[in-house]
């Protein structure tokens, strides 16, 4: 039991992760000119050097809503992907330009965020109260720990512990609380939620980022455990890839800024928040890049439906259940 609650945290510890972008690494030399090239959530969106499609439909429909059109055709998808197209459309000219596009995938993350947010908050506090405090919300998440000898308490699996969670948690929770008295509104809810959406939280995930990556625990990040947080060989005679030798070599000329071998706190936030960084700018360049057959720096709606499956997933069998859903389509 204690086995399989541990793995569930580990899951939502995986999820947080990524969705802050605590992991990065530099593009792919195939492809040289992409906008993504200091994307700080590379290691998502180029899972083991391949590119990862599933990124840009999380980021251009958000992550509920790309799941609902894995389950269809692709007719049903490109049908649905017009009606998207027209609204992303805002001047309703025929044709998406970077801003509208850039516009549209911010909308689907902050639509992504509340929708987020209203779920768990409606979990901890079934009756709308005004807020939630820490002893409520630890007793919900963490209180079978009461039953665990210290052991099981202190008991890593992937270098995490239940110890080790609630004490992140309770720091996290600190920062969120801007009024201090341990308990947070449905605002301060989301910045413990969702910390890379705050500046308030931009040590929050600093912090967690050096400690998930630095595992000898002496303050800084080697190339080894740069790596470590995107590859793991399976043997000791295994050839590493060749997208992890550029990875090596991204550290050693743009992580690793004064060439001591390591990466420092300050190098480790430039790296996961690089200055006037813009995510929703930065994958509606790459989206653009991949769908733009005239290079005519907007896209038709014939250029967004030609390369449906860039923006949307689909597949063929099992689609009815998603047909039903959304009026909007």
């Amino acid at each position: 039991m204690a086995r399989t609650r541990i793995q569930m945290l580990l899951l939502v510890v995986a999820l947080t992760a990524v969705i802050s972008g605590a992991s990065a690494s530099s593009i792919p030399e195939e492809l040289p000119h992409n906008p993504l090239e200091h994307d700080p959530l590379h290691p998502r969106h180029f899972d083991g050097g391949e590119h990862n499609a599933q990124f840009d439909h999380e980021a251009f429909l958000g992550p509920d809503e790309s799941k609902k059109f894995d389950s269809l055709t692709p007719e049903e998808s490109r049908r649905r992907l017009g009606v998207i197209v027209d609204r992303i459309d805002e001047n309703k000219d025929g044709s998406v330009t970077l801003a509208e596009l850039k516009n549209w995938i911010a909308y689907t993350q902050r639509r992504y965020i509340e929708e987020d947010v209203g779920r768990v908050w409606k979990q901890h506090n079934p009756d709308n109260n005004e807020t939630i405090s820490w002893d409520s919300y630890m007793q919900t998440v963490y209180g079978f720990m009461d039953d665990l000898s210290p052991d099981e308490k202190e008991q890593e699996e992937n270098g995490v512990s239940y110890k080790s969670l609630l004490k992140r948690d309770r720091y996290r929770w600190s920062v969120a609380d801007q009024d201090l008295d341990d308990n947070l509104t449905k605002d301060e809810f989301t910045a413990f939620l969702h910390p890379e959406d705050h500046p308030s939280m931009k040590g929050v995930v600093l912090r967690e980022t050096i400690t998930d990556l630095d595992k000898d625990h002496d303050g800084k990040i080697s190339v080894d455990e740069y790596i470590g947080d995107m590859y793991r060989s399976t043997g000791a005679e295994d050839e590493e890839p060749e997208w992890v030798a550029n990875e090596r070599e991204a550290f050693s000329t743009h992580r690793d800024l004064d060439k001591d071998g390591y990466l420092n706190e300050e190098e480790v936030k430039q790296w996961i928040a690089p200055h006037d960084f813009d995510h929703s700018e930065a994958e509606a360049k790459h989206l653009l890049f991949e769908a733009d057959a005239d290079h005519d720096d907007k896209l038709t709606k014939e250029e967004i439906l030609d390369k449906y499956d860039v923006f949307v997933g689909s597949q063929a069998t099992d689609f009815g259940e998603a047909l039903a859903r959304h009026d909007e389509f």
